[in-house]
């Protein structure tokens, strides 16, 4: 997947934890791209820009902060913004910055959710992103130790951040999906191999061990949709991957992804994305470069 995407090379280097851009621009250039460090992004003056992450296509408004995963692909492009005075501020982290044995402890469970959502790319609501800005802004005025302190915290404040949205589709991106529950990750695993077909709640009820109404409340109980909306969840991220990589026709994909009335599955599309699948396509592959 992706063979073709740009692929950033960033200048962080394994003897540093972070490494921090600030730049005043009055355009967006570079590509779709992607790259193995965790990004915070803070996009301030920029009403109109086009933000794509995974495959989840949107516009922005005045203030923009989104937390990029490891591997998934995006970019912020002009599209309808006329600002001269864009202010863009990243910051690029490991993402091995906390162990695996760090996070697995009590006290960083939120940064663990956080770190886990991120390889779906997290936005932050305005307030939080109003909140957080000076902080972002003024980082790079911080030194050694205090620096990583300062950064630590600006994490954690954003774990426990309300109003977050994940932006791609759960079946998109690269990165194995962590739900704290093996039981969970079976079923998820289940309908990834078999989204083609009807998947009824009792299968995978079945396969969870659990009566039919006690899964339903379990999987909207740690994820937040019923079973139905995670399942179409998974097709929409496999429609998207065959859609950016296939020269299937549109109803082709539809039905190899397990929608079998395509005018539903266009409402479906547009209402999740925010476009039709053509246009979703033509967006998306326009703003790739091949390598």
């Amino acid at each position: 997947m992706f063979k073709d995407l740009l692929r950033e090379i960033t200048p962080l280097t394994q003897h540093d934890c972070f490494t921090m851009f600030s730049r005043k621009k009055s355009a967006f250039n570079f590509p779709l791209h992607n790259h193995e460090e965790m990004e915070l992004n803070l996009i301030l003056n920029a009403p109109g820009t086009q933000r794509i992450i995974g495959d989840h296509i949107d516009e922005i408004g005045d203030i923009e902060l989104v937390l990029v995963g490891p591997n998934l692909p995006h970019g912020w492009f002009t599209h309808h913004c006329t600002s001269e005075e864009i202010l863009e501020v990243t910051i690029q982290f490991h993402k091995d910055l906390f162990s695996q044995n760090l996070l697995l402890k009590n006290q960083l469970i939120h940064i663990r959710n956080l770190f886990e959502s991120s390889k779906r790319g997290v936005l932050f609501d305005r307030e939080t992103a109003r909140q957080m800005s000076d902080r972002i802004q003024q980082l790079d005025k911080r030194n050694g130790f205090d620096s990583i302190l300062e950064l630590f915290s600006i994490i954690h404040d954003l774990s426990i951040a309300r109003n977050t949205r994940m932006l791609s589709d759960v079946s998109f991106t690269k990165e194995n999906l962590s739900f704290n529950s093996r039981r969970l990750e079976r079923v998820f695993e289940y309908m990834n191999q078999h989204f083609q077909r009807e998947i009824p709640l009792v299968e995978v009820a079945k396969l969870a061990n659990m009566p039919e109404a006690s899964f339903s409340r379990f999987i909207k109980l740690h994820t937040g949709y019923t079973f139905t909306e995670n399942l179409t969840e998974i097709r929409l991220g496999h429609v998207s991957r065959m859609l950016i990589n296939t020269t299937h026709s549109i109803a082709e994909i539809a039905y190899k992804c397990g929608f079998n009335n395509l005018a539903n599955f266009n409402r479906i599309f547009k209402l999740k994305k925010g476009c039709t699948p053509k246009e979703f396509k033509k967006n998306f592959n326009g703003r790739r470069v091949f390598v």
